[in-house]
């Protein structure tokens, strides 16, 4: 079968679930194509290249169900949810993309149409759709890493400064096989909360400045 892009970027996204992304080199990724190395480069320049393919690859197949006439909240839960879902699909691609590749998301992503749709069906004046929009995404995939990299479970354990702080349970202690049991439950609560948050402040943002549009007149 003749090499393609598509075919390539196909191969590449298998070998990084598997192993991730450190582990993938053009070596590699001929070998899982029955190629010769060498033939890869008359389509990919280099791993680089291949990397933001399947990115953007995995980007464009993004789908969420679309909610037109429900709530923005709503919409936005559900849009953030379904970007989640994605995330945990390929968490060893996307941690390296939220990293790493700072444009992996691209104006016509359906990701981005869709969020961008919903700030404006929100309310908010066309000119701050994007920096809105911007400000979600840095959020939600701020908060994506943390959970996919292990360090939002940690967070969440510390205790508070004080008196009393250690005395529920030794910071050496073996870990309990309940703990891992409800680990993904915890992510889940951890994630509605962050969208709760999220959307509040949006929420008060545009209840503020329809105050202000009523003084003015």
């Amino acid at each position: 079968m003749p090499l393609t892009e598509a075919g390539i970027y196909a191969a590449a996204l298998r070998l990084i679930d598997a192993d991730g992304v450190e582990a993938l080199t053009m070596r590699k990724l001929a070998t899982a194509l029955d190629a010769n190395p060498m033939s890869l480069y008359h389509h990919v320049p280099n791993k680089e290249a291949v990397l933001r393919g399947v990115t953007r690859t995995v980007g464009a197949h993004f789908r969420t169900v679309t909610l037109e006439n429900a709530p923005w909240q709503d919409r936005i839960r559900l849009l953030a949810t379904d970007f989640r879902t994605l995330a945990h699909r390929h968490p060893k691609l996307l941690t390296y993309s939220f990293s790493h590749q700072p444009d992996f998301i691209q104006p016509d992503d359906p990701f981005w149409s869709a969020l961008t749709a919903i700030v404006a069906a929100a309310g908010v004046p066309q000119s701050e759709v994007p920096e809105i929009a911007a400000l979600i995404v840095a959020v939600v995939i701020g908060v994506l890493t943390a959970e996919l990299n292990g360090s939002l479970h940690q967070w969440s354990n510390l205790k508070p400064p004080g008196p009393d702080a250690g005395e529920d349970r030794p910071a050496d202690a073996d870990p309990d096989p309940a703990d891992a049991g409800t680990a993904a439950l915890d992510q889940d609560r951890m994630f509605r909360l962050a969208m709760d948050t999220l959307i509040t402040g949006l929420e008060s943002r545009l209840t503020a400045r329809g105050s202000q549009d009523v003084d003015h007149h």
